[in-house]
C-alpha cells in the first residue's frame, strides 16, 4: 500500500522516513515544506538524505511561506542547515528537480484506494490542497501529523513548532474536516533517545554507519546540552503510530487552534469531554515507549549496516 510523507526535512524526518520505509507500506511520494530551515535548505537535505540512503521514491517542492505571517524556521535550535551534526554531513547532491508538490499531491490523490499522509512539518501544503481542491482533500484517508501540544509547547511556552509555523494551515485542515490524528509533544516525549543508543549504529558496519551515529548523536544532544538525561524522539514516533498503530492509543477530541496573541498564537486546545465539545479529531493520548523505541532504532541500525 502507498502513502504520501509530507516533511522539513531534519534528522529526525529522515528516521521517521526510514521507520516507513521498513514497514509493509511503499512511499508513493515526498513533499517538501518550510520548517526546520528555510525551503531551499530543506531541498538540500532532501537531495542529500535521496542520496545517501538511495531514495527512489518522487520528492516534490511544496511550500515555502506559511499562509500568514513571518516565516518561521527551528535553526536557532538545529543550526543553520537544520541537522546538527558532529563532523560528518550529508553528501552535496545535485539539486532535486523542480516539481510541483501541489500538483503532485493532487495526482496522487485523484488515484484509486486509500490516501494516508504523514505531515512531519507546518501544515501548509495539506492547507493548500485543502483550500484550492476540497474536492481532493476530502479523499484524504488519514492524517497523522506530529505537532501540537496537549499541555504545552516548545517554540513557545504555548506552541509547539509546527503548530506556531503556520497555525493558519492547521486552522484551514481542521476546518475542512480532514481526518487529523495529532501526535503532540507530550507523547512524543515518552519516546527517549539516549547517548548509549548509538553504538549499535556505530558498530553497525555498513556504508552508512558513520553518517547515521554522527546525525542521530548529534540530535540526542541537543537534549544532553540542556542537563536532560535523553532526547525525544519526535518524528518517528509519529511514523509509528503511521505504520504501527497498535502502539499508540488514539482518543477522540475537540481540536483547536490559538491564532492570536504574542504569547498565545499556535497553541493547540484539545477538549476531551464530549459534554463540552463536538469531537472534530483524534489525538494519541499514549504509547508503548519500548516497542517504538525497537522500532526506531532498528530502522536507523538496518540503515547504518548497508
Amino acid at each position: 500500500m502507498g502513502v504520501w510523507i509530507d516533511t522539513d526535512m531534519g534528522f529526525d524526518d529522515i528516521a521517521a522516513i526510514l521507520v516507513v520505509l521498513q514497514s509493509e507500506f511503499e512511499i508513493d511520494g515526498v513533499s517538501l515544506v518550510f520548517g526546520n530551515t528555510p525551503l531551499a535548505q530543506v531541498k538540500v537535505n532532501a537531495a542529500g538524505a535521496a542520496s545517501a540512503f538511495g531514495w527512489k521514491f518522487p520528492i516534490h517542492t511544496g511550500r515555502a511561506m506559511p499562509v500568514l505571517g513571518k516565516l518561521e524556521t527551528a535553526q536557532a535550535i538545529l543550526g543553520e542547515t537544520g541537522i546538527p551534526t558532529s563532523g560528518k554531513s550529508l553528501p552535496k547532491a545535485a539539486a532535486l528537480a523542480d516539481s510541483d508538490a501541489f500538483a503532485a499531491l493532487c495526482r496522487w490523490l485523484e488515484r484509486q484506494g486509500q490516501h494516508r499522509i504523514l505531515a512531519l512539518g507546518p501544515l501548509t501544503n495539506i492547507a493548500a490542497v485543502a483550500l484550492a481542491r476540497p474536492d481532493l482533500a476530502a479523499r484524504i484517508t488519514e492524517l497523522v501529523w506530529m505537532g501540537g501540544g496537549v499541555t504545552s509547547g516548545n517554540h513557545t511556552a504555548s506552541a509547539e513548532f509546527n503548530a506556531l509555523a503556520d497555525p493558519e494551515a492547521l486552522s484551514i485542515v481542521i476546518a475542512h474536516g480532514l481526518p487529523l490524528r495529532m501526535v503532540d509533544l507530550d507523547l512524543c516525549r515518552k519516546v527517549l533517545a539516549r547517548p548509549e543508543d548509538t553504538e549499535p549504529m556505530r558498530n553497525a558496519g555498513g556504508a552508512n554507519a558513520e553518517l547515521i551515529t554522527d546525525m542521530f548523536s548529534a540530535y540526542i544532544r541537543i537534549g544532553t546540552s540542556r542537563g536532560r538525561p535523553a532526547m525525544a524522539i519526535y518524528d518517528p514516533s509519529a511514523a509509528v503510530a503511521f505504520v504501527a498503530p497498535d502502539v499508540v492509543s488514539f482518543r477522540p477530541a475537540r481540536i483547536d487552534v490559538e491564532l492570536q496573541g504574542a504569547l498565545t498564537r499556535g497553541r493547540t486546545i484539545v477538549e476531551t469531554r464530549a459534554t463540552h465539545a463536538t469531537f472534530n479529531a483524534q489525538f494519541a493520548a499514549d504509547i508503548d515507549a519500548d516497542t517504538a523505541r525497537v522500532i526506531i532504532l532498528a530502522a536507523l541500525v538496518n540503515e547504518a549496516r548497508k
